[in-house]
């Protein structure tokens, strides 16, 4: 009879890794990206490769010589994913050395500055968003219009449906909703008169991405469905309240919301561990979202709101803490 070796756990091993995970939600970005590409041309590869550039330089030139690590991760895909949610969050004409601070923002403060991947606090994409926000609010609230394929700092501007609703609510005029383009339009990124950051001009390619994240198991529906069904509760009964706010379906598919809640909300590194966990998270930003939008300083309040959470997600994960397995609970 032969020998029983049993080794040190972990007994079992799973196929996920941080190569395959990163690069997976690469490709779900593919389809946005390549809308991206059709409705901004020559302004949106710029501002991504810009972007994308910037943060893998960034974080090979802060591993080799401010922290002297000896493996450079730079080939894990996580710089490469930062670059491109940086770049869906900007809009198509911002000139190339704000995109250079940008990065530098997301990959040296938020992310480095804590340790690199796994440690980071904040999403890195939108810690650079936030910080050219309020360092650039002009050029970071310009937004070019759809469809000008060779035009990129001289794009003509044009106004979000984000702004619409703002003017909305402010002026207390539900007609000034009419200029809204349809919840059609919406979806397939038909924006006549006006669009908004690159990465939200279609939310159809966004759900594309979606479907298969889920499919492959990268992410959960979790977060996404608690932010979306959220968003569509609150926004719902303002609308019901008060025909000034927009309809919930608009709401859901304008701006950054469906950008937010299906690639940055769900971030491994700052959502939390738990189902239940990640269904707190998810109405909670779902929430902050539409206040912020209604009544904050900016018109688009998706960014702000994962960022607040993600700063909640350690007392998140304290709270919603899995059974230990053999755990026997404890009697009153």
């Amino acid at each position: 009879m032969g020998k029983l070796i049993v080794s040190l756990s972990p007994h079992a091993h799973g196929t996920d890794t941080v190569e395959r995970n990163m690069f997976g939600v690469i490709i779900a970005l593919m389809p946005a990206l390549m809308v991206t590409f059709y409705f901004f041309g020559l302004g949106s590869v710029v501002v991504t490769a810009t972007s994308v550039a910037a943060c893998v330089f960034f974080e090979w030139a802060i591993s080799k010589y401010i922290l002297k690590q000896g493996r450079n991760t730079i080939m894990d895909g996580s710089a490469i994913l930062t670059g491109l949610l940086l770049a869906f969050n900007l809009p198509s004409n911002l000139p190339i050395w704000i995109i250079l601070i940008g990065a530098l923002f997301a990959i040296g403060v938020a992310k480095m500055t804590f340790g690199g991947l796994g440690n980071n606090l904040f999403n890195p994409a939108l810690v650079g968003r936030a910080a050219l926000l309020v360092a650039f609010p002009a050029q970071m609230t310009t937004w070019p219009k759809a469809g000008q394929l060779s035009s990129y700092l001289d794009a003509e501007t044009g106004a979000t449906p984000l702004s619409i609703m703002k003017w909305a609510i402010k002026s207390g005029d539900a007609s000034v909703l009419d200029q809204l383009p349809s919840s059609l339009d919406l979806l397939l990124g038909n924006h006549p008169d006006g669009a908004g950051a690159m990465g939200e001009i279609c939310a159809l390619a966004l759900l594309l991405g979606l479907a298969y994240m889920l499919w492959k198991k990268i992410i959960t529906w979790h977060i996404p469905v608690s932010i979306i069904g959220t968003v569509f509760v609150f926004a719902g009964l303002l609308h019901l309240a008060n025909p000034a706010y927009a309809d919930p379906i608009s709401v859901i598919l304008s701006g950054g919301l469906m950008l937010g809640a299906i690639f940055m909300a769900t971030d491994y590194v700052t959502s939390p561990m738990t189902p239940k966990g990640q269904l707190i998270y998810g109405v909670a930003i779902g929430f902050l979202t539409v206040v912020i939008r209604n009544w904050g300083a900016y018109p688009e309040g998706m960014s702000f709101a994962i960022l607040i959470m993600n700063a909640f997600t350690p007392l998140i994960n304290n709270y919603v803490k899995p059974k230990r397995f053999g755990e026997v609970p404890a009697k009153n």
